[in-house]
């Protein structure tokens, strides 16, 4: 489906095979847009579709004018649990967003609602894990149907500082029990480097080995096991290392790899992403956290100081020793008067997931539900 406007033109793409020849366009799109994160990355994102992508289910909505490519929403049409456009990227991706030119005038985040409220004549467009201050707010902001907002995800945030100001934040207790973790890391001599683009397979395929390791006779997230996962790393991590877009750093100790970590990277945050570790390390009482993010804050400070640093999805207890902010992803919900009663179905369904989890959070809290 193509329209034109005075200056602008719309274009929904469904062919698989023009998807790869976009890259280039989106690249300078993704650069454009201050909000985006790595996950909106071209790289990421097609990579994602060949391995995750289903026949006949793309849907990317483009807006150009000028010649340039001025917003993108990276879509899929799914069926279940009702008819839905979601964006690209699925469980394995933190955030979604689209990408809005912020050279752009307020008109092209308005032809992409547009475009959208067409495709929503027959399916509910489905945004979630949405980072606060994304360019898809824009578009809810100026949708003309119904259109509802939910907490999604917490994420916790660090600002991007030196390790010896990371740590002056902190309680003074805590801040020394850190600095003797990280002198006990000195003592053990591990160091680190980031890899070259070269060299990503070989350590991707690596970091996976480890993180299997580190996870052996506990539950691991299924995914991280399947060939896909690999096949997706490889493919989209080696093109993103070369255009600054990941950083992919190898641990070594007596001269063996003993841990890899994978950092994903954009304009306004640095995101940690997967990291694996030989068990050994614990065994010799290595601070697995605070070596991998004092390697991270090493390379980070000496970049752009105006990004965050993301440790992502998630509210592990661990995160919190640092002090983090607590970030809360939104899901968006957009619809026309006829697909309303979807838009309808998901929130209640999302009210009650909500509901659910504070129940669990109470009773792990006070060992019964706490119904009266």
């Amino acid at each position: 489906m193509t329209t034109s406007g005075s200056a602008l033109s719309v274009e929904v793409c469904t062919d698989e095979p023009a998807f790869a020849e976009l890259a280039g366009e989106w690249g300078r799109l993704h650069r454009s847009c201050r909000s985006a994160t790595p996950f909106q990355s071209h790289a990421w994102l097609h990579s994602w579709w060949l391995s995750y992508g289903t026949p006949g289910g793309l849907r990317l909505v483009l807006v150009r004018g000028g010649g340039e490519l001025l917003a993108a929403a990276p879509l899929m049409r799914v069926r279940r649990p009702w008819p839905a456009l979601v964006p690209i990227g699925g469980a394995i991706s933190d955030f979604n967003d689209v990408l809005l030119d912020d050279t752009a005038a307020a008109e092209v985040a308005t032809a992409l609602a547009d475009a959208l409220a067409e495709l929503a004549r027959t399916a509910l467009i489905d945004f979630r894990e949405v980072r606060p201050g994304g360019a898809v707010e824009r578009v809810y902001l100026c949708w003309r149907g119904p259109r509802h907002r939910v907490a999604d995800s917490e994420c916790l945030e660090l600002p991007v500082l030196p390790m010896d100001q990371l740590i002056g934040r902190l309680p003074s207790a805590r801040a020394q029990r850190i600095r003797n973790k990280i002198n006990k890391l000195t003592r053990l001599g591990v160091e680190s480097r980031v890899v070259r683009d070269d060299e990503t397979e070989g350590a991707l395929r690596r970091l996976l080995e480890l993180h299997m390791l580190q996870w052996q006779g506990r539950k691991v997230t299924s995914e991280h096991v399947r060939p896909r996962f690999l096949e997706h790393l490889v493919r989209s991590v080696r093109p993103m290392v070369r255009s600054g877009e990941a950083a992919v750093r190898e641990f070594v100790l007596d001269g063996a790899v003993v841990a890899v970590d994978l950092t994903l990277l954009s304009k306004s945050l640095a995101g940690l992403y997967l990291y694996g570790v030989d068990p050994q390390l614990r065994e010799r009482k290595a601070d697995v956290a605070t070596m991998l993010l004092r390697a991270s804050t090493e390379d980070l400070v000496a970049g752009d100081r105006s990004r965050v640093l993301s440790l992502l999805r998630g509210n592990e207890p661990y995160k919190h020793r640092w002090g983090p902010e607590v970030i809360v992803n939104q899901r968006l919900l957009l619809a026309r008067r006829r697909t309303a009663p979807l838009l309808a179905a998901a929130a209640c369904e999302a009210a009650a997931r909500a509901w659910g989890k504070r129940i669990l959070r109470r009773t792990a809290t006070t060992g019964s539900p706490g119904l009266q």
